[in-house]
């Protein structure tokens, strides 16, 4: 899961710009928490040390908020956290999306489109079902064009499977 702070803050601590990956098993349905959750977190080099402790109080849900409901579910099976250098990108037009970490995660999609979408349209559902980034959002549906995870206890290469752009909005502390 690669999520890219565009703009935000948490408390008078900026944010802007800065990226986290968590790569994560789990055998089971992660939302009823019955599922055992194994995870690594990485966190964007550049952030400073007050943006890192930022960052791990977001998604640590220490901060509450959406990922304090994730992280109860997640439980302590956490690995890793680990500071490294992320590039993001993400299509204005929405038409594929990158993540990667040199050497760890290569992660691309392209979105889908059908015979029923509108030229220039993305397959989208709305308020889907155990977003990762909480109830309320437009979720664009891609496929894999690479991922490959290569971090301490994740090895795969899954490319050709479905993959999510989903935009968030959170809130914290002024």
């Amino acid at each position: 899961m690669a999520y890219h702070i565009r703009e935000g803050a948490y408390g008078a601590v900026r944010l802007d710009g800065l990226s986290v990956i968590a790569v994560l098993w789990f055998n089971g349905n992660f939302w009823t928490g019955e599922a055992a959750v194994t995870f690594g977190i990485f966190i964007d080099e550049r952030a400073d040390e007050r943006q890192r402790d930022a960052i791990q109080q977001v998604f640590s849900g220490q901060a509450g908020g959406f990922m304090a409901q994730v992280a109860a579910l997640m439980g302590a099976g956490g690995q890793w956290i680990e500071f490294v250098p992320i590039t993001f990108e993400v299509a204005d037009d929405l038409a594929y999306w990158r993540a990667e970490i040199p050497g760890k995660v290569q992660a691309a999609a392209e979105a889908l489109t059908g015979p029923t979408t509108p030229p220039g349209a993305r397959v989208q559902l709305l308020n889907p079902p155990g977003s990762e980034t909480g109830p309320g959002q437009v979720c664009t549906w891609g496929k894999t064009t690479a991922n490959l995870v290569n971090a301490p206890g994740f090895q795969w290469d899954w490319a050709g499977k479905s993959s999510k752009h989903i935009p968030f909005d959170w809130t914290g502390p002024a």
